[in-house]
Order: C-alpha cells, then sequence, then structure tokens
C-alpha cells in the first residue's frame, strides 16, 4: 500500500499600511538554508500551520518571528463563526485568497489574509530579510515586469490586492 502523502497548511500575512495617503505592502527576501531556486524571491510574512493551532494567533506568531511586528487586525478575524459540539472545537473563518501548490517544491496549501500592523519591520535571524514597505504603485510594476522575483505561492494575493485595492480601516 502507498503511503497517503497531505499537503501543509500554511498561513501568510499581507500586511497593509498607508503612509502619506499611498498604500504600502510589507515585503521581505526569503531566506531558508538549502532552497534552491527560491532564496532571495520577495514573499509576505507566512508560516506552516501547527496541528490544532487556531489560525490566528498562528498568523501573529509568524509575523513577529519573521518581521517583529505585531498585527493590530486581521480582516475577517472577527467574523469567525466558532462552535464546539462532539467534542469538535470548530472554527470557520474567510481569508483574503487562498492558494494550492500542485507541483514542484512541496505541496502547500496556504491562506493569506489581509492584515495591519503596528511598528516598524525588523529583519530577524534565520528565514528572512530585508523587510520593506512596498508602494502599490510600484509592486503593481515589479509583478507586472518581474513576477518570477517573487515566492509563486504569494503572487494570486499580490495581483489581487493590486486590481482591487483594499484601505486599512
Amino acid at each position: 500500500m502507498t503511503e497517503e502523502l497531505f499537503a501543509i497548511p500554511c498561513i501568510g500575512a499581507l500586511i497593509i499600511r498607508v503612509l502619506n495617503g499611498e498604500l504600502f505592502m510589507l515585503l521581505q527576501e526569503r531566506r531558508k538554508p538549502g532552497i534552491g531556486v527560491e532564496d532571495g524571491l520577495l514573499e509576505l510574512p507566512a508560516g506552516k500551520l501547527r496541528e490544532y493551532e487556531n489560525v490566528f494567533p498562528a498568523l501573529r506568531r509568524e509575523v513577529r518571528e519573521e518581521t517583529g511586528l505585531q498585527l493590530t487586525r486581521i480582516h475577517g478575524e472577527a467574523g469567525t463563526d466558532r462552535h464546539s459540539v462532539l467534542g469538535y472545537d470548530v472554527q470557520a473563518f474567510t481569508p483574503y485568497c487562498v492558494t494550492q501548490n500542485l507541483t514542484s517544491g512541496y505541496s502547500i496549501l496556504l491562506s493569506t489574509f489581509l492584515c495591519e500592523a503596528e511598528g516598524e519591520p525588523v529583519a530577524q535571524a534565520g528565514e528572512t530579510a530585508a523587510p520593506r514597505w512596498t508602494p502599490l504603485s510600484d509592486l503593481a510594476a515589479m509583478l507586472a515586469q518581474h513576477p518570477d522575483a517573487f515566492f509563486p505561492l504569494h503572487l494570486p494575493a499580490l495581483r489581487k490586492v493590486v486590481k482591487e485595492p483594499v484601505q486599512p480601516a
């Protein structure tokens, strides 16, 4: 019998901020030992979801670990439907964008949330480098001219926010 393999559930943060009336997104460089072609790609703060870990504290943890930022709002968190029945503690939520890796690398199912944060990002030792606020106008040009500069699983969320800009509350 063949061993069954499963997609790894991951969460990502598309962090937005308005500075001087202009919308910015947080981008960082992917830096993980031994990742080959992915090394140096632009990405969003993201990471794996631990078994039975609530997505919202997990997202706060990943963002803090990778950027030092504290999330002040995760869009959709307030509308979470949570209930317990038959020993199951279940929640339903709506992420901003869901992407799935169908080939190459490892199998990921990524739920990306639109977020707001306080503070300034600081590169944390380990998996990422050079976090920075990128103007939405620059992001649109970067996506059009160099989509291969981005981690592929983050492209759909980034393209969506460029096409349909969302303002922080």
